[in-house]
């Protein structure tokens, strides 16, 4: 899903890029076409993002008729939100992880840490924005068929 982060220059004229992450800072509509072609044709072509330039690549990705099954990850694949609830007519299984808020913020603190942002930035980034994010959609999720309890500790 983060091949379609919306352009930085997009969101910075729509005073959105501090909040880079959000339900609205995602070409939501352009990632629900993609799930509609999702074994209806291929070759699927895609959208990847490339972390160390902080943008969208189109076309960097392709699926084939190789392919039988696609594994899509995402915040919001089960936002009960305008463009993000639709999407949950394309899913066959459907996944939530369920972390509590205490261990997300430290692992969120963790990421901005090893992308090499100072610590008072990578608390900012993670308190200011991704938290936020998390707790819209913890209020607004919709059914999923498992929840995973992602408190474990991963190496």
């Amino acid at each position: 899903m983060d091949g379609f982060h919306l352009d930085n220059r997009i969101l910075l004229a729509a005073g959105m890029l501090e909040r880079k992450g959000a339900p609205e800072t995602f070409d939501a509509q352009g990632f629900a076409r993609l799930a509609a072609a999702l074994g209806r044709q291929t070759p699927v072509y895609y959208p990847l993002f490339d972390r160390s330039r902080d943008i969208a690549v189109a076309g960097a990705g392709c699926l084939n008729e190789g392919c039988d099954t696609v594994i899509v990850e995402g915040n919001y694949l089960l936002l009960d939100a305008p463009n993000w609830r639709d999407l949950s007519r394309f899913w066959d299984v459907s996944v939530r992880l369920d972390v509590p808020l205490s261990i997300l913020r430290e692992r969120l603190v963790d990421r901005w840490l090893a992308e090499g942002l100072p610590e008072d930035a990578a608390i900012a980034r993670a308190e200011g924005n991704d938290l936020r994010n998390a707790q819209a959609i913890q209020a607004q999720a919709l059914p999923s068929d498992l929840i995973f309890n992602g408190t474990a500790s991963y190496v």
